[in-house]
C-alpha cells in the first residue's frame, strides 16, 4: 500500500485476438478508478507475451507501438515479492509490489486461467474469476456441459478437433447436415465474437470451420436459437446477484465483432421490455450459470427468450468487456450501481476473495 491508497496493477493487452478490446476496456476502467484511492500502476502485455510498465496516464492505453526496454518488467509466483521485479542491465533487481491486480485481458492468456494461475501463485488478491471458472468459461464446450449438468437449457451442439477436421470431413459433414440450421461455427477458446461463423446451409461449413480453426483447436457447431437475445450482468462471490437484463437487437447477420466493437449498429435496451416474471426467470438462469461455473467477482451471462418462453443460456464471459459501450457495466448504470462503484465494488470482492482463500490449509501440521 502506497501511503493511504492502494496499489492496482491494471494488466491489459494480451496475446489474443481481442488485444485492442482489452485496451478500450482498460482506459475506460483507469478513467474510472478515484486516484484519491488508488495508485494505479499500468501493465501492457504486448501480443508477443512481453510485460511494460507504462506511466500512469490515459495516453497509455491510446498508443501502445512506442515501448522502452527499461520499462520491462517480469511478475514473480513468489509470493515473498508480492508482485513485480524490474530488471535493468547493470542494476540491481528492484521489486514493485502491488496489494490488488486488476485484470483486463479478454481472451486467451488471460482470460482462460492461465493469468489467473499466475496470480494465485503470488498470492495476490484479484479481481475476478479464479482458475478453474476462467478455464470453464473460456471452453464453450466445457462450458455447455457444465451448464446442461446444473439443469440449464442450452442450445444443442456438436464438436470436433481440429486435427480431426481433414481425415473425418465427410463423417463431421453428415453430422452437423443433421443440425437445424442457421448453425454458428466457433472457436471454443475465444470470445467478442471472434473466428465465429453463421451457417445458413452445408455449403457454407467448410470456410467456417477453416475458419475457426485458425483461432482454436476445438471447434464447436451449435444449433441457432430464435429468440430475444439478452445478457445480464453478475457480481458477487459466494452470495451473486444479478442486473436488470438487457436486449441485443442486431441488424447485421449476427452480433458479430464488426457490428459490437466498430460499426456500433446494434440496438441496446437498457434494460430489456419484459415481464416481471420473464425478468425473474431471466435473472435465476444467469446466477445460475454463474454458480455452476463457480464464478467469483464478475460475469456476464448471455441467453436466449424464445417465443415459446423459454430461457435458453448462451454463454458465461467470466472477463466481460469494460469499454464505454459494454453491456456489462451498463447494466449495472441502470441497475443502480454506476460504473465507479461497480470497480471499487470489484476490488472489493477481490480481496474478500482472497481473505477466504486464507483459512484453506495447506500444510498437514495440526494448528
Amino acid at each position: 500500500m502506497s501511503g493511504n491508497r492502494l496499489r492496482v496493477a491494471l494488466i491489459f493487452g494480451g496475446r489474443s485476438a481481442e488485444h485492442e478490446v482489452s485496451l478500450r476496456s482498460a482506459r475506460s476502467i483507469f478513467e474510472a478508478m478515484d486516484t484519491e484511492k488508488y495508485e494505479l500502476m499500468p501493465v501492457l502485455i504486448t501480443r508477443q507475451g512481453a510485460w511494460y510498465l507504462r506511466p500512469s496516464a490515459v495516453s497509455s492505453f491510446d498508443d501502445v507501438s512506442s515501448l522502452d526496454e527499461k520499462d520491462r518488467v517480469l511478475f514473480s509466483p513468489d509470493p515473498g515479492y508480492k508482485g513485480f521485479l524490474r530488471i535493468r542491465a547493470g542494476e540491481r533487481i528492484a521489486p514493485m509490489p502491488v496489494d490488488v491486480v486488476f485484470p483486463v485481458l479478454h481472451g486467451t492468456y488471460g482470460e482462460d486461467g492461465t493469468l489467473q494461475g499466475l496470480l494465485e501463485l503470488a498470492d495476490i488478491p484479484y479481481v475476478g474469476c479464479g482458475v478453474l471458472a476462467s478455464a470453464v468459461g473460456m471452453d464453450k464446450v466445457v462450458m455447455k456441459v457444465a451448464l446442461r449438468d446444473c439443469g440449464l437449457d442450452i442450445a444443442p451442439f456438436v464438436w470436433f478437433l481440429r486435427s480431426h477436421w481433414p481425415r473425418n470431413r465427410a463423417e463431421i459433414r453428415e453430422q452437423v447436415s443433421m443440425r437445424r440450421f442457421p448453425v454458428f461455427v466457433k472457436p471454443a477458446n475465444l470470445g467478442s465474437s471472434v473466428g465465429i461463423s453463421r451457417v445458413a446451409d452445408l455449403s457454407g461449413l467448410d470456410s467456417a470451420v477453416e475458419l475457426a480453426a485458425t483461432y482454436d483447436r476445438k471447434i464447436l457447431v451449435e444449433d441457432g436459437i430464435e429468440g430475444r437475445e439478452l445478457e445480464v450482468s453478475v457480481i458477487g462471490n459466494d452470495e451473486p446477484t444479478a442486473s436488470l437484463p438487457g436486449e441485443v437487437i442486431s441488424h447485421s447477420t449476427f452480433y458479430d465483432y464488426q457490428e459490437k466493437y466498430l460499426d456500433d449498429t446494434a440496438e441496446l435496451i437498457i434494460p430489456a421490455k419484459l415481464p416481471k416474471a420473464a425478468t425473474k426467470r431471466v435473472q435465476d438462469a444467469a446466477i445460475a450459470a454463474f454458480k455452476a461455473v463457480d464464478a467469483s467477482g464478475l460475469a456476464r451471462v448471455d441467453l436466449f427468450l424464445t417465443p415459446d418462453g423459454r430461457v435458453v443460456t448462451n454463454e458465461i464471459n467470466t472477463l466481460p468487456g469494460f469499454t464505454s459501450i459494454s453491456m456489462y457495466p451498463k447494466l449495472w448504470e441502470v441497475t443502480g450501481l454506476p460504473y465507479r462503484k461497480l470497480v471499487e465494488r470489484l476490488i472489493d470482492l477481490a480481496f474478500e476473495r482472497h481473505r477466504d482463500k486464507q483459512q484453506t490449509r495447506t500444510d498437514r501440521n495440526p494448528r
